[in-house]
């Protein structure tokens, strides 16, 4: 997607070879019109997969999964990052480590949102070792439920997560595939995946 490389290009900082900043309007400060835009594209690439719920993990995912959840007109679910009192003790859990912070988080899905009869239609922010869509999976698959795609807004193609998916014949898609970064130069992979 043109219009989120750019804003990647000119926006995003890369720190080091592995960690790409865009928290300018992606995932602290939200841009709501490339949200709007992303969910589009979401919709186009995904529109004939028969979702019946849009799945996301809190908290950087939640703006793009809206957005798109608003294109399928369908709901939007996120997987919580730690136990909540008001979603209660009836979950569906999956442990996570997250390369961005270091550490591991359990998700925690509420039984009462996720069942055998959902197509889920996973979003993420980003994809790198592919930590958090694998447990995304493992909750929809303890749900008895299908997955029927993976949108991704920014994936590190130098980084396993997108191939090892793919191998395994989920449909994964992703707006803005980051080839390589070194001394601030973000280069974008140009083939449609």
């Amino acid at each position: 997607m043109k219009l989120l490389e750019e804003k990647i290009a000119n926006e995003g900082v890369s720190i080091g070879t592995d960690i790409l900043k865009v928290d300018m309007f992606l995932n602290h400060q939200l841009d709501v019109n490339l949200l709007d835009e992303m969910g589009k594209e979401f919709y186009r690439l995904f529109k004939d997969c028969g979702a019946t719920k849009v799945v996301t993990i809190e908290s950087s995912g939640i703006g793009i999964a809206v957005f798109t959840a608003k294109y399928f007109n369908l709901p939007a679910l996120f997987a919580k990052k730690a136990q909540h009192k008001n979603v209660g003790n009836e979950v569906y859990s999956a442990k996570c480590y997250s390369f961005t912070h270091g550490k591991e988080y359990t998700m925690n899905v509420s039984k009462k949102y996720l069942d055998s009869s959902d197509k889920v239609l996973i979003i993420d922010d980003f994809m790198a070792g592919g930590n958090a869509c694998n447990a995304l999976i493992d909750i929809i698959n303890q749900a008895g439920a299908e997955v029927v795609g993976i949108g991704v807004a920014i994936e590190k193609g130098f980084q396993p997560g997108g191939k090892a998916l793919r191998d395994k014949g989920y449909k994964v898609r992703s707006l803005a595939i980051v080839e390589s970064m070194s001394d601030g130069n973000i280069t974008f992979r140009n083939d449609d995946c």
